[in-house]
């Protein structure tokens, strides 16, 4: 099991290099063209990794379609998509340190919604995490100040969808597989995805189409490799290393884009990476107490 969680691990990190490169590439294409177009492309190449993933699974697509949560599942691929239009949307507006920083306060809002959605006991010690991190987002944010930046709620109108996404994976997952839940995410959501993008469709320069293939080719290794990491081992262990994509993206925004971050930001974002890291912690001590 050790050998498996240090397997996991290393998994997670490959999964948030790919996803920093990634981010990168967003940015870059939605500065150069029409956002809804980009995810829309993006999500063409999602469905047909979920297709072609799910059909070598026992039982195929007729398996995986298979679920008493249809409307569950169609607001889960809807909500993604609209969670990855506002990311990439910051990207452009914020940059991305800044939005990530911000990003990271997601796993807080899905510990303390928990709760009330998913009947979840959450004790003191997160609830005291959760106030942690709080206090990190408003360093970020600096609100009332004469610099606060109205395009940091961007993000953090992406966190809170990304929360309830992550919610209502818990929740659908309780009677369906995680290939039931990728297939709905990827089919769906290009099926959204394609509804409000195709009519912003504009021309691209072909070295722009090889960064969209390189795009699409990433996410679809960043979704590989992000389940294998679930595989191999528990996501309590693996889950906190998910905050070195913050690190990534930092590196690349400033080797790649110039971004300079005051530090405020890097204060804020070092309380909430600790405070997220500190509520997977109680919740693997909390199951590993119901386990005994």
């Amino acid at each position: 099991m050790q050998s498996n969680a240090r397997h996991g691990i290393w998994l997670m990190i490959a999964t948030t290099a790919v996803l920093a490169v990634l981010d990168a590439i967003s940015r870059h294409l939605a500065g150069e063209y029409n956002v809804y177009m980009v995810v829309m492309i993006r999500y063409w190449f999602f469905a047909l990794f979920a297709i072609a993933l799910v059909s070598r699974q026992p039982g195929g697509i007729r398996t995986a379609l298979a679920t008493r949560q249809p409307m569950l599942h169609a607001f889960r691929g809807v909500i993604l998509v609209l969670e990855i239009l506002t990311t990439i949307a910051a990207f452009v507006v914020l940059g991305l340190v800044e939005t990530h920083a911000i990003f990271a306060c997601s796993p807080l809002m899905i510990a303390a919604l928990s709760g009330p959605v998913l009947g979840e006991r959450v004790g003191w010690r997160r609830w005291a995490a959760i106030g942690v991190g709080l206090v990190g987002i408003l360093i970020i944010l600096r609100p009332g100040s004469t610099v606060f930046s109205p395009y940091a709620l961007v993000p953090l109108g992406a966190a809170t969808m990304w929360a309830v996404y992550g919610l209502m994976t818990r929740y659908v997952a309780r009677e369906d597989t995680s290939m039931t839940s990728f297939f709905w995410a990827g089919t769906v959501g290009a099926i959204a995805a394609t509804a409000i993008g195709i009519w912003h469709w504009e021309p691209m320069r072909g070295s722009d189409w090889a960064w969209t293939i390189a795009l699409c080719a990433l996410a679809s290794l960043a979704h590989y490799l992000l389940i294998r990491a679930y595989e191999v081992a528990e996501a309590s262990v693996v889950q906190p290393f998910a905050y070195f994509q913050l690190v990534f993206v930092s590196i690349l925004a400033f080797a790649v884009f110039n971004e300079t971050v005051e530090w405020q930001v890097l204060l804020g974002a070092a309380i909430v990476v600790g405070a997220g890291i500190f509520t997977f912690l109680r919740e693997r001590a909390s199951a590993g107490a119901k386990a005994r």
